[in-house]
């Protein structure tokens, strides 16, 4: 039997929640209740959709991780989760737990890292996984068996999708954006070269390392850009590649959902 894990982006989908009913209410408390009870409907609605035998929301640790320890500048200038929204973020894992579904936050890894952890290890055992985000971070995690869905847009994500959007099969765009750098991240890549000039060098040389080893290209100005810059390049594709090996130290069937909760 196939199994369909559905892996939530718990901090993608309660911020964005929360900061809708911050505009709503003047009422904190009021705002952080209703944040709740959003959150809870909108799992359920989820599970119904979807219908996984197993389902795991996933939590951020808001601590520095492996990243900012490589680049301290790492997310510098993103908002940060308001403080009473982080206070109040056991309430939601607790009201998760009576609806039979499992939080997972370690204080070491970041949530992205986990998730890919969850979907590389069900994909290898030919198994589905269903990530909910609107986060493209993890399109680089696309295949037959993995799937992302944003809820907000009530729309589906595929290898195929990212390919027409993109012009770029997913396993290349942790290249893509080592080039580019992820803006919203403080992930520079290599400075003056944009998303139209990374997609054409990759179109030609087929990846960053064969931009980098190239010996053909001492005209094309922007690939001796990247060859200058390789340094930063490299540096950037190993921040915006998820990592997919982390112990979890739990099997699939602890996260097993039934419909009895």
């Amino acid at each position: 039997m196939i199994s369909t894990l559905l892996i939530i982006d718990a901090m993608n989908l309660i911020r964005r929640i929360y900061a809708i009913q911050e505009k709503q209410h003047a009422d904190i408390n009021k705002a952080l209740q209703i944040t709740s009870a959003t959150a809870c409907n909108a799992l359920q609605k989820l599970i119904r959709l979807h219908r996984p035998t197993h389902v795991i929301c996933v939590f951020d640790s808001h601590t520095s991780s492996w990243r900012h320890q490589l680049y301290p500048q790492y997310k510098q200038g993103r908002k940060p989760i308001p403080t009473q929204l982080k206070a109040h973020l056991e309430n939601i894992q607790d009201d998760f737990l009576e609806m039979g579904i499992e939080s997972l936050v370690t204080e070491t890894d970041e949530a992205d890292d986990l998730i890919a952890t969850l979907a590389t290890k069900l994909s290898l055992n030919e198994q589905k996984s269903i990530i909910v985000s609107t986060d493209k971070g993890f399109y680089q995690l696309l295949n037959k068996h993995t799937l992302i869905y944003d809820y907000f847009q009530n729309s589906y994500t595929d290898a195929g999708r990212v390919l027409n959007k993109m012009s770029l099969p997913v396993e290349k765009l942790t290249d893509f954006w080592a080039i580019t750098g992820i803006s919203s991240s403080a992930i520079k890549g290599v400075e003056g070269i944009g998303e139209k000039r990374a997609l054409a060098l990759l179109h030609e040389y087929g990846s960053l390392q064969g931009i980098l080893e190239s010996t053909e290209n001492e005209k094309d100005k922007p690939a001796l850009k990247v060859k200058k810059n390789q340094q930063a390049a490299l540096l950037s594709k190993q921040l915006v590649t998820l990592k997919s090996d982390i112990p979890l130290g739990f099997n699939l069937q602890d996260l097993r959902f039934t419909t009895s909760h």
